[in-house]
């Protein structure tokens, strides 16, 4: 579908949406809608889980369940309602895409491979989501059958909920908002793998033992990877080009500090391009490069971005040092390597997190006195 008719399509959803909404107020337009686009889901989701459910007892989880339903339909409504609020979004001029996309900055835009990843992120917080919830729901209540009526009222609520949720975080997407997209991407995405494991002692070996060929989980923890590693580059990209800059030595450290969090980004992905049962020395080489690229960026932050609080560098400061404290405990064999990477990548996916919410709290402030200084550069 080409960009002429993608914009005719928005503008034609956007239309509707303000004759139904009333008048453009601020933030108040946005809830307006993400009410409308629930409600909208809420009566599909009923009129197409009834029929599936009339006649049927079913169990809470398992196959055949509310809960795989609910899973299932709502990682395609999470999809569908963040096309729909990138969508509403789309400006008729570039001010207005300055004002209303967290994410536009002079000469530069979100593109289609980082929506994308975005989208695939919040369709699979949707689908392990409610997965564990129905998880929990069926231990809490053993053995108990739900009926067609009340089921598909669930799974409507399901859809309405996360329809809602998603649209607002598409409209308000921001390097702040979307750092805790990640966050709970990797959280969820992570103790997905571990339970989809057909090897119950993965942590024998190392975390990378969970993208193995070999292995049951191989697919989801891989796939988290690659797409927390665009989303770490799309963010960083982003959240740095609002930090304020005096200089041409200041502007330079700004660059060096994306460029070093885009190829924490990249080799991220990479970790999960190459399993390491077959690209051991390749796999090794990025996994490696994540930790010395971190290193480098924390320590030289001072001086690169004097903007930053000094606060948020001595935090860095310790997470390397921790990480290097790993390393010796690894060294004479009291960790196993397992440990030592977990708790190194919990460090720099923190830090990096962190950083995201910092730089954009330190550029909103900064923003006044740093409107005559190009965003990117």
């Amino acid at each position: 579908m080409s960009d002429g008719t993608m914009r005719v399509i928005g503008d034609r959803i956007g239309r509707v949406l303000r004759q139904v909404r009333g008048p453009d107020t601020s933030a108040a337009v946005f809830e307006a809608t993400a009410l409308i686009v629930g409600a909208a889901f809420l009566v599909l989701g009923f009129a197409v889980a009834l029929p599936v459910f009339w006649g049927h007892e079913l169990a809470i989880s398992g196959s055949g369940s509310i809960g795989v339903f609910a899973a299932s339909g709502g990682a395609i409504t999470a999809a569908v309602a963040f096309a729909l609020g990138r969508l509403a979004v789309r400006p008729e001029n570039v001010d207005a895409e300055a004002l209303r996309d967290g994410f536009s900055v002079p000469g530069d835009r979100l593109r289609w491979y980082d929506l994308v990843a975005i989208a695939f992120a919040h369709a699979a917080i949707a689908y392990l989501g409610w997965l564990g919830i129905a998880e929990l729901l069926e231990r809490s209540f053993t053995d108990a059958p739900v009926f067609a009526f009340p089921g598909a009222v669930l799974v409507a609520v399901a859809f309405a909920l996360t329809a809602y949720v998603t649209f607002l975080s598409s409209v308000a997407l921001t390097p702040m908002v979307l750092s805790l997209v990640l966050a709970v991407f990797l959280v969820v995405g992570a103790f997905a793998s571990m339970l989809a494991s057909s090897d119950v002692h993965w942590w024998r070996d190392n975390l990378s033992a969970l993208g193995m060929s070999t292995n049951s989980s191989s697919v989801a923890f891989n796939a988290t990877l690659i797409i927390a590693g665009i989303m770490v580059t799309t963010i960083s990209r982003y959240a740095t080009a609002g930090l304020p800059v005096g200089d041409a030595a200041e502007r330079r450290g700004r660059r060096i500090v994306r460029g070093g969090l885009i190829l924490l980004g990249i080799f991220l992905g990479c970790v999960g391009i190459f399993p390491v049962d077959e690209f051991f020395l390749l796999h090794n080489t990025v996994a490696t490069g994540m930790v010395v690229v971190f290193a480098v960026v924390v320590v030289g932050l001072p001086w690169l971005l004097p903007s930053i609080p000094r606060v948020f560098v001595g935090l860095g400061w310790a997470y390397v040092l921790v990480i290097v404290l790993l390393a010796a405990f690894f060294a004479v064999g009291y960790y196993n390597l397992t440990a030592v990477e977990l708790i190194a990548a919990v460090l720099i996916f923190s830090w990096i997190i962190v950083f995201l919410r910092t730089a954009g709290s330190v550029g909103s402030a900064a923003a006044p006195r740093d409107q005559a200084v190009p965003a990117v550069g």
